[in-house]
């Protein structure tokens, strides 16, 4: 049996269909496979902050029992915190902007932190109070989890973002609306080395 040059050119357009069909399935489904793998290390960057912010109540306490009179330091920690917690970045819309936001009121509880710090210094007591130096190894521990988490999370977004961007996937993600995600980056002033005096 013969096939007319109809039916081999349907065959062929048939074909070629199928397969431009099962690479665009192919480039989409990994364009979510690696958005959700945004999420995921997403959540895991909120997760430790979360931890970081309900340590500070903890330590606002034990704190508060040794240096009553700073209270505008340990009003500011809470207020910082308050803010941090409120301040949250939608997975699906994550620009520069909801990024820098987040970043910055994260950055301002760091900042209340760091003063807290300098102040239990003036109190020996509670250095050496034990709750304290626990609450202290923790919320140190927490800070460098979220290092870490930041760097994955970094990591993940940079191969979701390169995959995105790659010709022809940059059609396919174009057409689906999927789009770059933002990057933690260093605060400014951070690759300036502190001065030091003696």
């Amino acid at each position: 049996m013969k096939l007319s040059k109809g039916v081999i050119t349907l065959l062929v357009i048939l074909g070629f269909v199928l397969i431009l069909f099962f690479w665009i399935k192919g480039a989409y489904n990994g364009m979510v496979s690696k958005e959700e793998q945004v999420t995921s290390a997403w959540s895991q960057v909120e997760n430790v902050y979360q931890r970081r912010a309900d340590l500070i109540p903890n330590l606002v306490a034990t704190v508060k029992g040794y240096a009553a009179h700073e209270k505008e330091t340990l009003e500011g920690v809470i207020n910082a915190r308050s803010k941090a917690t409120q301040t949250t970045v939608d997975p699906t819309k994550m620009n520069e902007e909801s990024i820098k936001k987040f970043q910055a009121a994260q950055g301002e509880l760091s900042s209340a932190l760091g003063r807290l710090m300098v102040i239990v210094e003036r109190y020996p007591d509670l250095k050496a109070n034990q709750n304290f130096l626990e609450l202290q190894a923790q919320l140190e521990g927490t800070e460098n989890r979220i290092t870490v988490e930041r760097q994955k999370f970094n990591e993940i977004a940079q191969g979701y973002n390169t995959f995105i961007r790659q010709f022809p996937k940059n059609i396919i993600a174009g057409m689906f609306g999927f789009e770059r995600k933002a990057y933690f980056e260093a605060k400014e002033g951070s690759d300036v080395a502190p001065k030091v005096e003696f």
